[in-house]
């Protein structure tokens, strides 16, 4: 950038324009999303930012927003394209009347950009552990070493407590795979090198799984464990990868889940939209 140190204030975050990198910082308060405070700041190389964006916003605001090459966070790589906009933390909003500032922010980053395509290395720093969290059915946590997975008698299926209390050493793990608990069926799946392929397509019935409800597993406690998870993986060594799809189910499986999201559309906790794209994708399995 042509000044190092130059600040950008928006709501909820200020980005600190540097030689080689935007600082971006979260602000802290009731009005900032929680995902924003659970991460506190990124750093983030030029080398890592495809692109640059300025569109007009909501309610007289602009937004600023860099475009990340795929491969190069460990966060947008385990959210997987799952994060509502007001969510995204490389979104910058400012009011309306800072447009030519930001316009000029945007002209400067763009000048200094010269990576495009997929990173073969994460860029930007993956979130600090040791990171725990409760799911509906268990406590994980993650030293940098071991996943583990902690039994809730309230939540978990029989067949996780046959299993018992799981631990899974990183260079077992092939990649992670998270489901937003916004949406139905949220959960975080370990993928496992050596069984990958025999995993049970439902996560409730997995042990290397946990599942989400109605306040387990915010996507501002899970997501950043996953992208750790995901960043010890890559670090261990090759096959860290995303899941390319799971497992086909049984019909009467996905029958019967359908039925259960119809029971919750009609209970009026399941929107059309929602309903609609969830059973989709189910059939889809099929």
């Amino acid at each position: 950038m042509s000044r190092m140190g130059d600040v950008l204030a928006g709501f909820h975050a200020a980005w600190e324009f540097e030689s080689d990198s935007v600082l971006i910082r979260y602000e802290r308060g009731i009005r900032t999303p929680k995902l924003f405070q659970a991460l506190g700041e990124r750093r983030v190389p030029l080398e890592a930012i495809a692109g640059v964006t300025l569109t007009t916003g909501k309610r007289g605001t602009v937004v600023l927003r860099v475009e990340l090459r795929p491969g190069a966070d460990p966060l947008m790589d385990a959210a997987a394209g799952q994060l509502k906009e007001g969510g995204d933390p490389y979104r910058l909003v400012l009011p309306a009347e800072r447009e030519t500032l930001a316009e000029y922010y945007a002209d400067e980053l763009r000048g200094q950009l010269t990576e495009s395509g997929p990173a073969e290395d994460f860029l930007v720093g993956a979130p600090d552990v040791p990171l725990q969290f409760k799911a509906y059915d268990a406590k994980a946590s993650f030293d940098g070493n071991t996943v583990r997975f902690r039994w809730f008698w309230t939540g978990a299926s029989s067949t996780k407590w046959k299993a018992g209390d799981q631990s899974f050493p990183v260079a077992e793990l092939s990649g992670v795979e998270w489901r937003s608990p916004e949406v139905f069926e949220g959960h975080l799946r370990l993928m496992r090198r050596d069984s990958a392929d025999a995993q049970p397509a439902q996560a409730d019935l997995d042990p290397a799984a946990v599942v989400f409800g109605l306040g387990y597993g915010p996507v501002h406690e899970s997501l950043p464990f996953a992208a750790a998870v995901l960043a010890a993986v890559r670090k261990s060594g090759p096959a860290a990868a995303m899941p390319a799809g799971a497992p086909r189910r049984d019909p009467a499986d996905i029958a019967e889940r359908i039925r259960h999201l119809g029971e919750l559309h009609e209970a009026g906790l399941v929107t059309d939209e929602e309903f609609s794209s969830k059973k989709a994708e189910l059939l889809a399995q099929l």
